[in-house]
């Protein structure tokens, strides 16, 4: 007989914090729907922009009904380590998530181990850029991701001066436009019909189903900027703004430089026409995005499951959409690095805005006080409860950040504070911004380190400069991550160059999909098939039912 996860001691799996709300009555666990989208630009979203021009009406209304997190941050701006992060809740080097080719091991455990192991059905649909192990604690995934599972996009700092073919280029902004079709859409539309498919068939399962967590990963409005013409059309008598921030190539920072040149942007000058295409297609695409969130929730609503489920919604960073003469992620900048996060569940958490500092790395430690339970003691954590910004109270305020992927040559840190943004990496010259003063982050405040300030406000700063430099220092090991970094690379590249030859095995994850157990077969009674399809339930002279008391079509 298998063991009772359940009753494990405290010591493995911990306790339900005291001040956790648990459901009445001994009643049901909340479901959760997690739902993520890539690349989305916190600051370019009406719920964070008021002057937004992003058509988001499904979001907006589940913003207007839940927790909004104003300051809300990836651990690492680049897909694979932030969502390696965000699953773990442990930053990107102490789980070896240096770039998107990273594979992470499997005794890490995920919000998916610890949710199984409360009684929660982990179910996955949509991207998450996993190398080698596919599931991570997700009991079922319902689709293959859309990037490749293996070693084939590694970074290569050896060579810190050659373009890597595959990556990001200029094609997504010289190409934007409207299409027919394209594969992000193939991909998305999959997720969106396996993700509902699975809430209808969650529903009929009767009365001993088990709780769920179903995350739903989009891949868009990850570039390239294209979406069909319903959404173009949208913004067709719109004139989409232009960048706010332009600033000359030759005086933009160190990594910003590098940043151009690996995405095949240095010799790039695009007009205003080409940037406005782009950026109206980024934003057709979020529009896309909002379609598919007001479709789970309608669906919820259909199956009767709203009431009893926490959305999440969140993604794996931003867009610099031409800031700065920027596209793409990879570095620090607000709309590269900052989120958006809401925590849906007005039967426990009144809607209000919290301005304290974030991260996704959170998420685990916030759904384990969720459902009753809580990560090892005995086990590293660095993402931090959100449950007291949940319930309105006073919560942490900081948020660590790593990045080793493209456009660097040296590991690249983060840490956000109250109104401040340190970033610093040993190729280049530090950064400190003070957001509350300077939004647009053009002040670098680091100057003070070496001149003599003459007001309080640089006074602050040199000091406030100081004190982050001592507390990065102390905290990261420059020279030892770096040599990690660089063997982790070599290490892949003699295994990725050996299994390119001869007979290649794909570690792409390939999901069941057995069409001998659906629909009408010949060893399963019609009337009695079509009955437990239906939904809500009927009885056999077709007056609905008021329980679950059918069984489930699942596996015929």
């Amino acid at each position: 007989m298998s063991p009772d996860l359940n009753s494990l001691p405290p010591s493995v799996f911990g306790e339900a914090p005291a001040e956790a709300p648990r459901p009445a009555n001994g009643g049901e666990q909340p479901n959760i729907l997690y739902i993520m989208a890539d690349q989305l630009a916190a600051p370019q979203l009406k719920m964070y922009n008021p002057d937004s021009q992003i058509k988001t009406p499904n979001l907006d209304r589940l913003a207007a009904s839940a927790v909004q997190f104003d300051s809300a941050y990836c651990p690492s701006p680049l897909c694979a380590p932030s969502r390696m992060s965000m699953i773990t809740g442990l930053l990107p080097m102490k789980i070896g998530a240096f770039d998107n080719a990273s594979q992470i091991s499997s005794e890490i455990p995920t919000y998916a181990h610890y949710l199984r192991a409360k009684g929660y059905h982990a179910a996955l649909a949509g991207k998450m850029h996993f190398v080698g192990d596919q599931l991570h604690g997700y009991e079922q995934r319902l689709t293959s991701d859309i990037y490749p599972a293996d070693f084939g996009w590694a970074v290569n700092w050896d060579e810190p001066d050659t373009r890597l073919e595959w990556y990001h280029n200029a094609s997504s902004i010289l190409q934007a436009g409207p299409c027919g079709r394209s594969n992000q859409l193939d991909y998305d539309e999959e997720v969106m019909y396996k993700s509902t498919q699975y809430l209808w068939d969650h529903v009929r399962e009767g009365p001993k189903k088990r709780p769920f967590c179903l995350t739903v990963s989009l891949t868009h409005p990850h570039d390239p900027y294209t979406i069909t013409k319903k959404y173009w059309n949208l913004y067709e008598d719109v004139d989409i703004n232009l960048p706010k921030v332009r600033i000359p190539k030759d005086e933009l920072d160190t990594h910003s430089k590098r940043l151009m040149k690996v995405c095949d942007l240095w010799d790039q000058d695009f007009t205003d026409d080409q940037i406005k295409r782009a950026k109206r297609a980024y934003y057709g695409s979020v529009s896309y995005v909002d379609d598919c969130i007001g479709r789970l929730l309608e669906t919820l609503d259909d199956a009767g499951l709203a009431d009893n489920t926490i959305v999440i919604f969140s993604g794996d960073h931003g867009d610099m959409l031409g800031e700065r003469g920027l596209w793409y992620k990879m570095s620090y900048f607000e709309s590269s690095v900052r989120v958006p996060l809401l925590v849906n569940y007005p039967k426990w958490f009144e809607p209000h805005r919290v301005s304290k500092n974030v991260s996704t790395l959170d998420i685990l430690p916030t759904v384990c006080d969720l459902v009753g339970t809580k990560p090892s003691p005995y086990l590293p954590m660095d993402g931090v409860s959100m449950l007291p910004h949940l319930q309105g109270k006073e919560g942490h305020d900081e948020v660590f950040a790593e990045y080793t992927g493209e456009g660097t040559v040296r590991p690249l840190f983060m840490i956000r504070r109250g109104p401040w943004k340190y970033i610093t990496c040993p190729a280049d010259e530090p950064q400190l911004f003070n957001l509350a003063r300077d939004p647009d982050e053009l002040d670098n405040l680091a100057r003070f380190r070496k001149i003599e300030p003459k007001t309080p406000e640089e006074q602050e700063a040199k000091e406030k400069f100081d004190q982050m430099k001592a507390e990065a220092d102390a905290r990261w090991d420059y020279d030892a991550i770096t040599a990690e970094v660089f063997h982790s690379q070599r290490r892949r590249r003699v295994v990725w160059d050996a299994l390119k030859l001869g007979s290649f095995t794909s570690w792409d994850f390939n999901p069941e999909d057995d069409g001998r157990q659906k629909y009408i077969r010949s060893t399963i009674p019609l009337d009695d098939l079509e009955r437990r399809a239906r939904f809500p339930f009927v009885d056999i002279y077709g007056a609905e039912l008021k329980s679950s008391v059918v069984n489930s079509t699942r596996g015929g």
